[in-house]
C-alpha cells in the first residue's frame, strides 16, 4: 500500500474519533441527571372521523423505570374550567408513555396551552414534575359537528345526511367565552 494512502486511512480514521468525541461533547447531560423522563412528543390530534380533539404527549424513560410508578397529566381545558387529568400506569417493559386527554371543545389555533405532568412512585410520592405547553395549528372549528361514522364498521352517521362535510345548520356550538 503505498505511504500516501495509509497515511490518508489514518488522518480519516482520527477526524472521525475527533469529530465523534466533539458530539458526544455537545450533548446536555447535565440536564437529564435524576430525571426519569423526558417530553419526546407532544400534539393537539384532530379527529375529523370521530369529530373529536385531545391532547397527546409521549414521554421516553430517561433510565430504568420502576414497578407501581404512574403519571398524572393534567390538561388546561381549552374551554375553561377545571384542568382534565388523566392518570396513566408506568409499564417498566414499554419504551415510551402515552397520554391522552378527554375529548376538547374550543381549542384555539396558537394558543398555548397549560400541561402538567407529575411521575409518581407506588408510594404515592412525586419524582419528577415536567411543565410545558402546547399551541395548535389549527382551529377546532374545522372539525365537523358530530362524528362522521357511529361504529367500528364506519356506518355513516344517519343524523348528517345531506351534510358530508359533517357541519349541520343551526347546530348549537359549544360556550367557548370561558377558555377565551
Amino acid at each position: 500500500m503505498p505511504r500516501s494512502l495509509s497515511r490518508s486511512i489514518v488522518v480519516g480514521a482520527a477526524l472521525i474519533v475527533a469529530v465523534a468525541v466533539a458530539l458526544g461533547a455537545c450533548r446536555d447531560s447535565g440536564n437529564d441527571e435524576g430525571k426519569l423522563f423526558e417530553i419526546s412528543g407532544k400534539i393537539f390530534v384532530f379527529n375529523y372521523r370521530l369529530a373529536r380533539a385531545t391532547y397527546v404527549v409521549t414521554l421516553r424513560p430517561l433510565q430504568p423505570m420502576g414497578d407501581g410508578q404512574v403519571a398524572v397529566a393534567s390538561f388546561q381545558d381549552p374551554a375553561g374550567g377545571a384542568p382534565l387529568v388523566v392518570e396513566q400506569k408506568v409499564w417498566p417493559k414499554l419504551d415510551k408513555v402515552t397520554l391522552e386527554s378527554p375529548a376538547l371543545t374550543c381549542v384555539v389555533k396558537n394558543k398555548p396551552y397549560a400541561i402538567a405532568i407529575s411521575i409518581k412512585g407506588a408510594d404515592g410520592a412525586i419524582l419528577q414534575k415536567i411543565d410545558t405547553t402546547l399551541m395548535s395549528t389549527e382551529d377546532q372549528s374545522v372539525l365537523p359537528d358530530r362524528p362522521l361514522v357511529i361504529d367500528q364498521l364506519y356506518t355513516a352517521n344517519p343524523d348528517l345526511v345531506g351534510h358530508p362535510d359533517g357541519k349541520l345548520p343551526g347546530e348549537p356550538k359549544p360556550d367557548c367565552s370561558k377558555g377565551i
